[in-house]
């Protein structure tokens, strides 16, 4: 089963008017610094007496043909949001997820304290959710079914970011009625939503590392770098639409083949749904983008023993998956 061509096109034009909006949202010239050879892009403003410099993103032919689009003309933030909200509310009447009331107002308040704008990336079950509008496809059942909200990013971004969360996370949660229940973790008071934050464990094998400009300690797990390398930007259907950025589909299902191999104690019943998850991706995939699927699994498989033991395990246990990834090699 598809979502109409119609429905796809809709949610591309929303994804469209929310990254216009996302450049279009910072006042001041755009300008570029150099970072370890690399270049970003930043907005200068003054807040009251104080300036500071806006990041957003890494150079690129899209953000800069996104910066060209709004010079010469003043952005009208408010007809964007109307008409986002319209949008939103054709996707909704079309059948597409959306997040329950408190994992949207979550999602909306990390978006507007620059979470997403600043390296974070939404993984796991809301990210696979968001797929469903990306490849034009509906996954229903257990598979898109959660509470937690799993935020990853890389400890190193600190390195090109000179900005900060703002307000910062700490008053963000506690305006939301979540209290910290460990270093990494925020729970909603009384029960519900549970927010993790996440970042690869590199060379130190640190356990817990500090993710400077969201101010927050991440726990550390192997494998997250390969997910979270060069995520796609998504919107969640919450109210008129909360721009995030998802992991490559490709990226997400190959990396379930293998955490579904790393699970122990409680975990291993989450084994089901991570080899359910990747084999509905893959089967997407692999008619749609078969050459993005092939270079994302032959990334993992050449990464060493363990990547491919892992992912051979989880191959041996879904032969169809097997077969429509030698489809495609």
């Amino acid at each position: 089963m598809r979502y109409p061509l119609s429905v796809h096109t809709t949610y591309h034009d929303l994804l469209e008017g929310h990254r216009m909006a996302a450049v279009a949202e910072h006042s001041g010239a755009p300008f570029t610094k150099q970072v370890s050879g690399k270049t970003y892009w930043y907005t200068r403003q003054r807040i009251g007496e104080k300036v500071v410099d806006r990041y957003l993103g890494p150079d690129s032919e899209d953000l800069r043909s996104r910066i060209d689009a709004m010079k010469g003309q003043l952005a009208d933030l408010k007809t964007l949001e109307e008409q986002s909200a319209l949008l939103v509310a054709q996707l909704r009447a079309a059948g597409l997820p959306t997040p329950d009331r408190q994992t949207g107002s979550i999602l909306l308040a990390m978006t507007r304290a620059g979470v997403f704008r600043l390296g974070g990336t939404l993984i796991g079950t809301h990210a696979f959710r968001l797929y469903a509008a990306e490849l034009g496809t509906p996954f229903v059942g257990s598979l898109a079914v959660t509470q937690d909200v799993d935020i990853a990013a890389f400890e190193n971004l600190k390195l090109a970011i000179n900005d900060e969360a703002d307000p910062s996370l700490a008053d963000t949660f506690k305006a939301l009625n979540l209290e910290k229940g460990r270093p990494t973790r925020w729970k909603m008071k009384g029960g519900g939503a549970v927010v993790d934050f996440l970042a690869p464990r590199m060379q130190s094998e640190r356990d817990i590392v500090r993710l400077e400009p969201l101010n927050v300690f991440a726990q550390t797990l192997p494998f997250l770098n390969f997910l979270i390398a060069d995520p796609i930007p998504a919107v969640a259907l919450y109210r008129n639409g909360v721009l995030v950025q998802i992991p490559k589909p490709e990226r997400y299902a190959i990396h379930k083949l293998i955490v579904a191999q790393r699970r122990s104690g409680p975990g291993l019943s989450k084994i089901p749904k991570d080899l359910g998850q990747a084999q509905a991706l893959i089967e997407v995939l692999a008619e749609d983008r078969p050459h993005e699927l092939a270079t994302a699994y032959q990334d993992a498989v050449a990464r060493g023993a363990k990547w491919r033991q892992a992912i051979e395990a989880s191959l041996k246990q879904r032969p169809s998956v097997r077969e429509l990834l030698s489809g495609i090699l």
